[in-house]
């Protein structure tokens, strides 16, 4: 499966239904607030992820919460 937010579940173009009401496209400018890095979205959880800084940051009713207090500390 593919993590790549601009494809859906079957690899096309568009909104994955388990991701809720996330705008797909907005996840493409999205970046780590404390890296600068690049996200890696994560369906299943709702998440946001930071391999870079070691955080995964939630996604609440389809908006991302980008605040690194608010983010889960990944296990290494």
């Amino acid at each position: 499966m593919s993590c790549d937010p601009r494809e859906d579940s079957e690899g096309a173009p568009g909104k994955n239904p388990a991701a809720g009401t996330i705008d797909r496209h907005l996840l493409e400018f999205l970046v780590c607030p404390m890296t600068g890095g690049p996200l890696i979205y994560d369906p299943e959880r709702q998440e946001l992820i930071s391999r870079s800084a070691g955080r995964a940051f939630p996604i609440h009713d389809g908006i991302p919460i980008m605040l690194i207090d608010e983010a889960r500390i990944l296990d290494t």
